[in-house]
C-alpha cells in the first residue's frame, strides 16, 4: 500500500479542512485513482460527504493498493490536518505522503518553505495557542515540527498526522442518507453574507428573554427565485428576504418519471405563494456556512419540514471540473 502527493491547492485544502473540522474533529477519506472522499458524520449536527477531484488539491498523485479499485481509506483527525496546512499556505512546495512511524501509520507532510515564509508561518503557530480544540491533543498528540535549513533561502518543515487505515468492510457501512426527491432547488446567495445574517439572528434570539440555548431559524424558497430566513422567539419576530434567485432546472434524462411529476415542478407551478420551509439549528447553521470560505455555487436542496440539502460546487482552476460537498442539514419540528 503507497500513496504520496504534492500539494497543489494548499489554501484552498486548509479552507476546505477548516470548513470540515468546524462540524467534527474526525473524517473518514477514502482514495481512488481519481477522487478523495471526504465523509464527517458527527454524533449531532449536520453531515457532509465530499466529493473533490484529485486534481483540485494534489499533483503528481500516486497511489497503490490491494483493494477493489485501488483504494485505500483512513481515519483522520481533522485539527492535526488543519495545523500542517497553516503552515504550508505560503510555502514553495509541500508533499505528503502515507507511511509508519514506530509502527503506527501517519501521513508526513513535507513543507519547503522561504525563511520570510517560515516566519509567517511560525506567526500562524503563535496564534493557535487559543484554538479551541488544543484540549484534545491527548487524544492525537501533535509532533513537534523538524526543521533543517536547505541552501541560504530555504527551510524543510516536516509535520506528521496520525491515521488509522480503515479495512473496506468498515467503510462500506458508512451509508449515505437516501431522501425523496426535493420540493425547491435554488441557488444561495453568497454564504458568507448568509452566514452574517444568520449569526445576528441567532445571536438576537439567544438574547432575547427565556430563550434557548439553541435557537431555531426557518429558512423559506420557492420556485421562483424568493428565499426567507427568519427567527421567532417569544420577544423577537425578524426576517430577511431575497428575491430573483436562480432555481436550477431540471434534466429530464436524471429523473425517474415526467419532469411535470416532479415535486419541485409541482411547487413551480403552485405559484410564489407556495414556499418549503426548514427549521435549522441556529449554531450548527453557522457552522455549515463557513463552508462559504471556499467561494462556491451553492445549490439549496428543500425537503419541506423535512431536510436541506447543500451542494458546494468548487470550480477547478485549470480546467473546467468541479468538486462537490454535500451537506444534509437536519429540519427541526415547531
Amino acid at each position: 500500500m503507497r500513496f504520496n502527493t504534492e500539494l497543489k491547492n494548499p489554501r484552498t485544502f486548509a479552507k476546505f479542512t477548516a470548513a470540515l473540522s468546524s462540524l467534527e474533529k474526525i473524517a473518514w477519506v477514502r482514495l481512488s485513482d481519481d477522487t478523495v472522499r471526504f465523509t464527517v458524520i458527527p454524533d449531532v449536527g449536520s453531515q457532509v460527504w465530499a466529493s473533490l477531484s484529485k486534481d483540485l488539491i494534489f499533483h503528481n498523485y500516486n497511489i497503490e493498493s490491494a483493494e477493489f479499485s485501488n483504494t485505500i481509506n483512513l481515519e483522520l483527525p481533522l485539527q492535526p490536518l488543519q495545523r500542517a496546512l497553516r503552515s504550508a499556505v505560503n510555502c514553495v512546495s509541500a508533499s505528503l505522503r502515507l507511511t509508519k512511524k514506530e509502527g503506527v501509520p501517519v501521513l508526513f507532510m513535507t513543507i519547503t518553505t522561504t525563511t520570510d515564509t517560515d516566519k509567517n508561518a511560525h506567526g500562524q503557530k503563535k496564534a493557535t495557542a487559543s484554538d479551541p480544540f488544543d484540549g484534545e491533543d491527548d487524544v492525537f498528540e501533535e509532533e513537534h515540527a523538524k526543521t533543517s535549513l536547505r541552501r541560504d533561502h530555504e527551510k524543510i518543515i516536516t509535520q506528521v498526522i496520525p491515521v488509522r487505515v480503515l479495512q473496506p468492510n468498515i467503510v462500506e457501512t458508512i451509508m449515505q442518507p437516501k431522501v425523496r426527491d426535493p420540493d425547491v432547488n435554488i441557488q444561495l446567495p453568497p454564504l458568507l453574507q448568509l452566514k452574517a445574517i444568520s449569526d445576528r439572528f441567532t445571536k438576537l434570539a439567544l438574547a432575547s428573554p427565556n430563550s434557548n440555548k439553541s435557537p431555531k431559524l426557518e429558512l423559506s424558497a420557492n420556485m421562483h427565485g424568493g428565499l426567507r430566513l427568519r427567527v421567532s422567539t417569544d420577544a423577537i419576530d425578524i426576517s430577511s428576504s431575497w428575491s430573483g434567485l436562480e432555481n436550477p432546472q431540471l434534466v429530464p434524462d436524471q429523473l425517474d418519471g415526467p419532469i411535470e411529476e416532479q415535486p419541485s415542478s409541482i411547487f413551480r407551478a403552485a405559484g410564489p405563494d407556495k414556499w418549503a420551509t426548514v427549521r435549522v439549528d441556529g449554531k450548527d447553521w453557522s457552522r455549515v456556512l463557513s463552508v462559504g470560505r471556499l467561494d462556491g455555487r451553492v445549490i439549496a436542496s428543500f425537503l419541506d419540514g423535512h431536510a436541506l440539502i447543500l451542494y458546494v460546487f468548487v470550480s477547478q482552476y485549470d480546467d473546467e471540473g468541479e468538486s462537490v460537498l454535500t451537506y444534509y442539514v437536519q429540519s427541526y419540528s415547531q
